[in-house]
């Protein structure tokens, strides 16, 4: 891809989106790095920062939180270690410390939850982690950043010394004090301190009393500060004893910045590691406030934008609490080129901006405020003619300056091209300047480029209706008030509505029917027809959304008729059923009713027996009997369905058992909670919810409110964190 114009980047107003992004970083690296970001020029590095991102937003929403990244920039600790001879300082230290603890966090987070975030899985295996740097570091440094005792044998020597000789000064000072102050020779305050030295405050008068060095007096003269000759031995070893430390801690740092000097390169990789994920949460906050995602990438050059809003527009009435219109957009090989005619006011500059806005982000890593079906493809160049660009530098007109564009667009445009062009042709004559600008449309047409224009010439509205993968698009307006509905409709060009527009702003009548006359009577019935058309499609389109309304009712209720139908016909059938048999049982009970009364009367068994064999005989003679071979058939059939049912069931069993192992394994795997006493807690395996009260190493007491119980952390589930 060949690298855009900053000009391009600025018509689309990118460099806001990324003031935006930078407000959104928390690193000073990463806020830099945020303001320098231009559309990537490589295919596989887009689908990579972009699915970076994607990754980095689905983490809002799942229980896997990454791990945080902030850090304090070691860009002046990284250029001293290039330069030999030189020493760290101790902040400097505690900052590459921090550094290195957050990448190996990072890694061992990603290498945990790679099933949840491949992509930025490999980026973290970009950097290789390190334990020498922080052992080093932790060797020398206590968690405060103080210089350790035992960070080498001559320095906790020198250390223990020091503090035998602090007991020495105390003890001396302090007798010295008592001494004086039995004797009175000292202020009510007693003691002072002086140049980090405990110092007696002696009454001016009784100075030469006191044997000792003179450290200062007060404002008023009336105290002087001494140090009585019994410590004053003592502060001296100290002072030798502090000189000594001094010295040793500077050997140490400078044996511990030489360890750490070779590792310079990997100190810098680490600071980007840490930069490029600072961006990347800032692009997945940024497209999470305005609802953005990643659509699909496709190869067969088709943009098919669904519900696109501007992320700019949209974020500021977010922010005001006004509605943004979304709009939907396509671009493919049998449609390439889009003419956007109609009144101004009505969003056609919107709808361009969006467009390309919208496409520069995306191919600078930005997820896009879409609906998740759409889909997009890539331009290795994007050309932009929008907004005033009259150039005062030059001494160019607007329309110099616009000329000047088109011969850059000439130059460069092709098949992999996407132009955008607000108000094309304007700025010169409109007869000479629209021939101008329908022969350009025809070059861009003629290499195959994709583009959206916007124009209320009427000869280019002509054009995109007589080219076969051109059309034309007009943004909607309400017929009665005139007031547009930022809906971009496409097939039909677009009515300026000048006329109608001046009128509806109070100009008088008689001036619109001088200025009708003044030009020719067959533009005045071409703008007019157009106009009537587009009020025609407004109403077309009422009538057919009702139409597809009362169709989706009627399919509706003749779905529900032909359910009820079907319903009755099963009814009626069981109905007649079992009205044929109750017929067949009472005709039977007859018969055999017959037969009881007759044997009532005559006692005779023979003929009873004989007409009770009778009816038997018949009835079984109108079942149908089933031939051995059926029945073996029947027998097969039903082993057959036994054994797929037993396969089914064995299936069943095992998909079961495996859906278990990776519950149980993502159990396993789910970051264990970090709870606080408040909490609101409940057994893994038990309902009832109770609060901790204490909290103890591994244990925890859990009130439930009649009684308490001490159970182990790890059976516990976090229902909900203790509110701030």
């Amino acid at each position: 891809m060949d690298k855009i114009h900053p000009k391009t980047l600025q018509d689309l107003e990118f460099p806001t989106v990324l003031e935006q992004l930078k407000g959104r970083c928390h690193t000073e690296l990463g806020k830099e790095h945020a303001l320098s970001i231009v559309p990537l020029k490589n295919r596989e590095e887009i689908s990579t920062v972009l699915g970076q991102t994607s990754e980095y937003l689905s983490s809002f929403t799942n229980d896997n939180r990454i791990p945080n990244h902030h850090f304090e920039s070691i860009s002046s600790e990284i250029k001293l270690l290039k330069i030999e001879n030189t020493t760290l300082e101790i902040s400097g230290f505690r900052k590459i410390g921090d550094i290195c603890n957050t990448i190996n966090e990072h890694k061992k987070f990603l290498k945990k939850f790679k099933e949840y975030y491949p992509i930025l899985f490999a980026f973290s295996e970009t950097v290789a982690s390190t334990t020498e740097i922080p052992l080093a570091i932790n060797a020398v440094l206590d968690k405060f950043g103080e210089i350790k005792d035992a960070a080498s044998p001559q320095l906790k020597s020198i250390r223990i010394q020091i503090n035998e000789v602090k007991g020495k000064i105390n003890q001396s000072f302090a007798s010295a004090l008592s001494s004086y102050h039995a004797s009175d020779y000292l202020d009510e305050i007693r003691e002072s301190v002086v140049e980090n030295r405990r110092v007696l405050a002696v009454k001016a008068m009784y100075r030469k009393k006191i044997k000792g060095m003179v450290m200062g007096t007060s404002k008023t003269g009336s105290i002087v500060y001494m140090e009585p000759d019994t410590t004053l031995k003592y502060s001296r070893e100290l002072n030798n004893l502090e000189f000594e430390e001094r010295e040793e801690i500077q050997r140490i740092l400078n044996q511990l910045t030489n360890t750490i000097r070779p590792h310079a390169i990997l100190l810098n990789n680490y600071q980007q590691f840490l930069a490029h994920m600072d961006i990347t949460a800032a692009k997945a906050k940024y497209a999470d406030e305005m609802n953005a995602v990643l659509p699909k990438i496709n190869e067969e050059k088709k943009m098919h934008l669904r519900d696109a809003y501007h992320p700019l527009l949209y974020l500021t009435n977010k922010y005001n609490k006004e509605k943004t219109w979304p709009q939907t957009i396509a671009l493919h090989p049998k449609n390439r080129i889009i003419v956007i005619s109609g009144p101004n006011a009505g969003g056609k500059s919107i709808t361009l901006k969006t467009i390309g806005l919208l496409q520069v982000m995306l191919q600078s890593g930005l997820l896009i405020p879409v609906h998740e079906r759409s889909s997009v493809c890539l331009f290795d160049m994007i050309l932009t003619d929008i907004g005033d660009n009259q150039s005062i530098e030059n001494h160019l007109s607007t329309y110099s300056y616009r000329l000047k564009n088109m011969n850059q667009f000439l130059r460069k445009c092709n098949n992999q091209t996407l132009f955008l062009i607000d108000e094309f042709g304007t700025g010169s004559d409109p007869e000479l300047g629209g021939a101008l600008a329908e022969t350009f449309l025809e070059v861009f047409y003629e290499r195959e480029s994709y583009g959206v224009i916007t124009t209320h010439y009427a000869n280019l509205k002509m054009l995109a209706n007589e080219l076969p993968h051109a059309t034309n698009a007009n943004m909607m307006f309400d017929n009665k008030t005139l007031e547009p509905t930022y809906q971009l409709i496409l097939g039909q060009a677009g009515s300026s509505f000048t006329f109608e527009v001046a009128q509806k702003n109070g100009i008088p009548y008689s001036l619109i029917n001088r200025a009708k006359k003044k030009i020719e009577r067959g533009k005045v019935r071409f703008d007019a027809t157009i106009a009537k058309l587009q009020k025609e499609r407004s109403k077309m389109a009422e009538t057919g959304s009702r139409m597809e309304e009362e169709e989706a009712k009627a399919r509706e209720e003749a779905r529900r008729l032909e359910t009820l139908n079907t319903k009755i016909k099963s009814k009626l059938e069981n109905y007649q059923e079992l009205y044929d048999h109750n017929q067949r049982m009472i005709h039977l009970g007859n018969k055999v009713n017959t037969a009881s009364e007759k044997y009532f009367h005559d006692k005779k068994k023979r003929p009873l027996v004989s007409e009770l064999l009778h009816i038997v005989e018949t009835e079984n003679s109108k079942r149908k009997k089933k031939s051995a071979q059926q029945t073996k058939i029947d027998r097969v059939k039903k082993v057959q369905v036994a054994q797929e049912l037993e396969k089914k069931i064995v299936k069943v069993r095992q998909e079961k058992k495996v859906e278990k192992k990776k519950a149980i394994f993502k159990e396993k795997n789910k970051p264990r909670p970090v709870f606080k006493i408040g909490d609101r807690v409940r057994l893994q395996d038990g309902k009832a919810v109770g609060s901790i009260d204490i909290l103890e190493k591994n244990k925890a007491i859990v009130n439930y409110g009649i009684f308490t119980t001490n159970v182990s952390v790890d059976q516990l589930e976090l229902v909900e964190s203790k509110k701030k």
